[in-house]
């Protein structure tokens, strides 16, 4: 598929600062499908190091909390600024995913890329510490790592070239996913399913000179890639 939102983006932004398969092409690929209304408020959910809150406010025009763990708010911040980006366009928080410091009703959407399944696994998640901060008829896109098919029972040998059992714990098919997010009262499956920017998206991961990308190149090389897809959950909270 084409990119033209990702092509846009400042190649050597994205470059030094993704933290995995190319989050901006992810981005792209659920935004075409679900796109978002410019002007409204979105919590951007495990942002990393941002690649992905630039986007929505430049590309969407929308105005983005980027939360994350591990990327303080003030580093990000200085990221923000050095590309141009006001306050009032997007706001750096630091903030755990269980304890979000955001009112009730308060989002137009929620979207998270590539880290939702680091702490959504827990069927009480959504119900409890998310879906509440949604506006009712609002949306919530995540872009989660997966599998074609479930091999918990019997682990390939390729993707422990990289990934620890703990890791790999994380990831699972559509099917788990749907009964995980069935189990919350009040939300819609608009749909779970495979995306298609996968092997691309590794590609531009595996090209980088991050330390967790060469890591990668092992599990990937040895053939790793066949089992493994991105998995795109769109869910709206129901009026």
């Amino acid at each position: 598929m084409n990119y033209p939102h990702t092509d846009r983006m400042n190649p050597i932004l994205l470059q030094q600062n993704i933290m995995g398969p190319n989050p901006a092409k992810l981005l792209e690929e659920i935004m075409e499908q679900y796109s978002l209304p410019a002007g409204q408020t979105v919590l951007d959910l495990g942002c990393g190091q941002g690649v992905t809150s630039i986007m929505l406010a430049k590309e969407y025009g929308l105005r983005v909390f980027a939360a994350d763990l591990w990327i303080t708010a003030s580093e990000n911040w200085r990221r923000f600024r050095a590309e141009g980006f006001t306050s009032e366009q997007i706001i750096p928080i630091h903030a755990e995913a269980h304890d979000l410091p955001f009112a009730e009703d308060f989002f137009d959407a929620v979207v998270s890329i590539d880290s939702y399944h680091f702490f959504g696994l827990d069927k009480a998640y959504l119900g409890k510490h998310l879906l509440p901060l949604v506006k009712p008829g609002g949306w919530l896109l995540f872009v989660v790592a997966g599998f074609h098919h479930d091999i918990h029972s019997n682990i390939p040998k390729e993707l422990l070239l990289s990934w620890r059992p703990e890791d790999i714990d994380t990831i699972h098919d559509a099917d788990y996913w749907r009964d995980v997010i069935s189990a919350t009262e009040g939300v819609e499956i608009v749909a779970i399913e495979e995306m298609e920017s996968n092997e691309e998206c590794w590609q531009d991961w595996l090209r980088t000179e991050n330390e967790y990308a060469v890591m990668d190149r092992a599990a990937m090389n040895a053939g790793a890639g066949k089992y493994l897809n991105f998995i795109a959950i769109a869910l709206r909270r129901k009026e």
